[in-house]
């Protein structure tokens, strides 16, 4: 914990030099997540990086402390969390409603939600962090970073090693990427085959490293989980459902493996996420509950007059219960404003204040559920996608209750519309709730200020929210995503937005498959009894949800990711041997990020030379027939990850 000597100046946290350096980093882990999260289903922690290149710059003044490099990743921390609400705002142009992002809308829902999601996460800091014993893994690995690197000459060594593995990664990751965009390589080596009688499956490995990247970062528990659901998906599901589909037969192999995977296997995919969630919601209801009555009591301890360390200082209730307040009044305006054009416009008043307790209580819920998942298993592992999927459910059956299920054509599609906007917001609330119970824990650690903190996350979703809207638009424009009107041949699947959107659509028009969302279901209730096994006999852990989203991805998406959490599975073995384990550890974890943004942020510039050329492939210098395309991609590929991995350990190993 960092110590002020008797008499000395309290040191510095909130600085204007780190709100600006918080708010670069923002910009940029943001553009990289919001591509990463479209293309993969998946995004990546932005604390540890952040501090790493927050005290390798800062460094250069001599008053920098440990508490100012905290707050320059508490703001950065959004950009990891805050640009998951990709996985619903995409949705809106899936179904056609919105052509591309209007800036202040999108803006406007990004901040106000974040904002909220800051506000009810400060009540729980008392009940889920200091008053717990849950280990925030991401938190106190970002705090040992920050002590590391602010106690010593050594620890200055070490950022500096850091900063240039995540370097390093980034540009080997987008040179990978710009040989793929070049049309040298290919990135995705799959193949569709019959297996007689109708029936059909196939396979595909994405060639990203960014897959490997983030397998590493989840770890071989998680890795694993996803690759169960897989074999579920394309060894289990795909030969039956495709045998079994009317008329399958007579399609093309490609043809009908595409129809089924999107028409049947996503939504049994969807099934199991959902009860996997659901299930988590009742396992950790007694807990937070708990917890809540302990942050109540000790509030009302610390107004009877008791001295507070400012290690306990949080935003004063008056401010978080009158921030949540005040900002039911734009989300009224922004919903009122939405539901124009539409069957809700016509009396608007009952079902906005529906829709505003509903983000209230929700919201309120799911700040308590992902902070607590936050402390147990890590931010980047919370089921925040599930949350989303529980709530375009219960939004779309709130307005199915008002308007039941016989809309006409239009106004079905406006209220689609709208329950992905309200599904929006609460979503923000989530993702923000998720990230900021792990900086507080960082915090805690580290003897920052809470109100402080909480007020750079603010700071930091403000930030998030200004670059979020361009960078969807962009994505649109040169992309498209898969299901909408204008997508492309290289259009992003944004996986979440297209199953949320989906969801909505067959609620309100009457026409969900319920059979296979009770299929998934039944498969997701079999896994969590095997988990729940598994763990009482000490024997690992099958994750649920990790299960659902390896039935509900592409293989070409989560093959690599198995893959890295062996290849981090193995770094962390090795670790242990190291001179200094935690470094090693963490040297991973940074390469790991830099492989992740390297082709992010190599994404996000290729989209803006697509938008600016108006070809779908403007850096090819090879037709798409290229014979040697597969085998350079193989051999680059496996050359950069093996060759990374041992720079990696080089730099790493004597430290």
């Amino acid at each position: 914990m960092a110590t002020v000597a008797p008499g000395a100046a309290p040191l510095r946290e909130l600085t204007l030099r780190g709100i600006v350096l918080g708010a670069l980093i923002t910009v940029l882990f943001t553009a990289a997540n919001v591509y990463l999260g479209l293309k993969v289903g998946l995004t990546f922690a932005t604390s540890i990086p952040a501090a790493v290149i927050s005290m390798a710059i800062l460094r250069m003044f001599r008053d920098a402390n440990i508490l100012e490099n905290n707050i320059v990743q508490t703001i950065a921390s959004a950009a990891g969390t805050l640009a998951a609400i990709i996985f619903v705002l995409p949705g809106l142009v899936i179904v056609g409603w919105w052509q591309g992002f209007p800036y202040w809308t999108t803006a406007a829902v990004c901040f106000v939600g974040g904002t909220l999601g800051v506000m009810f996460s400060v009540p729980l800091r008392r009940a889920l962090v200091t008053g717990s014993d849950l280990p925030y893994p991401e938190g106190v690995a970002a705090a040992e970073v920050l002590r590391v690197g602010s106690q010593s000459a050594e620890g200055a060594k070490e950022n500096k090693r850091g900063l240039a593995t995540i370097l390093a990664g980034s540009l080997a990751s987008a040179g990978f990427a710009a040989l793929v965009a070049m049309k040298l390589a290919v990135g995705e080596v799959g193949k569709n085959f019959s297996l007689g009688g109708g029936s059909a499956t196939g396979f595909g490995f994405g060639l990203g490293t960014a897959f490997i990247g983030i397998g590493h970062l989840v770890g071989l528990t998680v890795g694993l989980a996803m690759f169960v659901g897989v074999l579920i998906s394309w060894v289990g599901l795909m030969p039956i459902l495709t045998a079994a589909l009317p008329g399958g037969g007579a399609m093309p192999v490609d043809d009908l493996v595409s129809t089924v995977f999107s028409t049947e296997v996503r939504f049994i995919g969807a099934g199991a996420i959902g009860i996997a969630a659901l299930w988590t919601l009742l396992k950790i209801l007694g807990p937070v509950l708990g917890g809540i009555r302990g942050s109540m009591a000790a509030s009302k301890a610390r107004g009877a007059g008791e001295l507070v360390d400012i290690t306990e200082r949080d935003l004063p209730v008056s401010i978080v219960a009158g921030t949540i307040l005040l900002s039911l009044i734009p989300i009224a305006v922004l919903l009122y404003m939405f539901a124009q054009g539409g069957p809700i416009a016509a009396n608007p008043v009952p079902v906005i204040l529906a829709s505003l307790g509903f983000v209230l209580v929700v919201g309120a819920i799911v700040a308590a559920v992902t902070g607590y998942m936050a402390g147990l298993i890590g931010a980047s592992n919370s089921p925040v996608s599930g949350v989303g999927i529980l709530a375009v459910i219960a939004a779309a059956l709130m307005l199915a209750a008002f308007f039941g299920r016989s809309m006409g054509e239009n106004d079905t599609a406006a209220l689609v519309a709208y329950a992905l906007f309200v599904t929006a917001i609460v979503f923000s609330v989530a993702t923000i709730s998720n990230d900021n119970l792990q900086d507080l824990k960082t915090g805690q650690l580290v003897g920052a200020t809470p109100w402080k903190q909480q007020l750079a996350l603010v700071l930091g979703v403000a930030f998030g929210s200004l670059i979020i809207p361009p960078v969807l638009d962009l994505l649109n424009q040169a992309f498209g995503f898969a299901g909408a009107a204008n997508a492309g041949a290289n259009a992003l699947p944004a996986p979440q937005a297209a199953l949320i959107s989906a969801l909505a659509k067959g609620v309100l028009g009457g026409d969900l498959r319920w059979d296979l969302i009770g299929y998934g279901a039944a498969i997701g209730a079999a896994v969590i009894v095997v988990d729940e096994v598994l763990m009482k006999l000490r024997k690992g852990a099958l994750p649920p949800l990790a299960v659902g989203i390896g039935i509900y991805l592409p293989m070409s998406v989560t093959a690599f990711v198995t893959v890295g959490a062996i290849i981090g599975h193995f770094w962390e073995k090795r670790a242990t041997r190291a001179k200094n384990p935690e470094f090693y550890s963490r040297m991973g974890i940074l390469l790991a990020t830099g492989l992740i943004v390297g082709e992010s942020l190599f994404g996000v510039v290729f989209a803006g030379i697509v938008g600016a050329t108006g070809s779908e492939a403007p850096l090819a210098i090879v037709g798409e027939d290229f014979a040697f395309a597969i085998p350079i991609a193989i051999v680059v590929f496996v050359g950069i990850i093996a060759w990374m991995y041992n720079r990696t350990h080089a730099s790493a190993r004597d430290a």
